[in-house]
């Protein structure tokens, strides 16, 4: 059986587990931003809150994604709970990093203007900092999610949901005569969910960032 012959033959599970891959990735992307940005607007404007914050997400990043999974086993089960806790923590770092560059550069004159004309600090880095930071956040975003879609791929380990079981499925039968087809049809399943990915990261990009601050 040649690969398009697979694919034709196993289209309705390989449409399955791509859906199951692209929406725990989408859905811990919400979680991570949501936090990023958080930890971000919380920690910018003190040197040493923002380089422990950076410190912190990077060190979770420099986790192995198998002994990150498999050290969540114990604490949270199998299936999708190691899977969503360990793609939120990797995809913190980018997010977290690019908040927090992006707020502080935020021109100072723009943030004294709006106090000037009686805005509360949380009006203020609600309409007007982080608005003018969303370009560089946007960008953590979407390099959080090309390092997910593919991390989320080991989640297959912990009988996680995605493309990753059709990868471990074909290694675990080398020799078999799909074993390759499946391996391929995993990966380049991921392929084509990180360039979707990607372009509607570029569309919502011109669709919320105004054309001044894209120039």
């Amino acid at each position: 059986m040649n690969f398009w012959e697979f694919l034709g033959s196993r289209h309705q599970q390989l449409l399955t587990d791509a859906y199951q891959h692209a929406s725990a990735v989408f859905q811990c992307m919400v979680v991570a931003t949501l936090l990023g940005v958080l930890i971000g607007t919380v920690t910018y404007r003190s040197e040493w809150a923002g380089n422990l914050a950076t410190l912190t997400t990077s060190t979770i990043l420099t986790i192995p994604s198998l002994a990150m999974i498999g050290l969540l086993i114990p604490v949270v089960g199998l299936g999708v709970p190691p899977t969503v806790t360990a793609l939120t923590l990797y995809g913190l770092l980018p997010i977290v990093r690019n908040a927090i560059v992006g707020l502080r550069g935020v021109d100072p004159a723009l943030v004294d203007a709006a106090k000037g004309i009686g805005m509360s600090r949380a009006a203020r880095l609600l309409r007007v900092e982080l608005p003018l930071a969303w370009p560089p956040i946007l960008t953590g975003v979407r390099v959080s999610t090309q390092m997910l879609m593919g991390i989320a791929a080991i989640a297959a380990y912990a009988s996680g949901p995605g493309l990753g079981n059709e990868i471990f499925r074909g290694i675990a039968s080398l020799g078999s005569r799909n074993a390759l087809n499946q391996v391929l049809s995993g990966t380049l399943g991921i392929i084509v969910l990180a360039l979707l990915f990607d372009a509607a990261y570029v569309l919502l990009g011109r669709l919320t960032i105004p054309r001044g601050i894209r120039a």
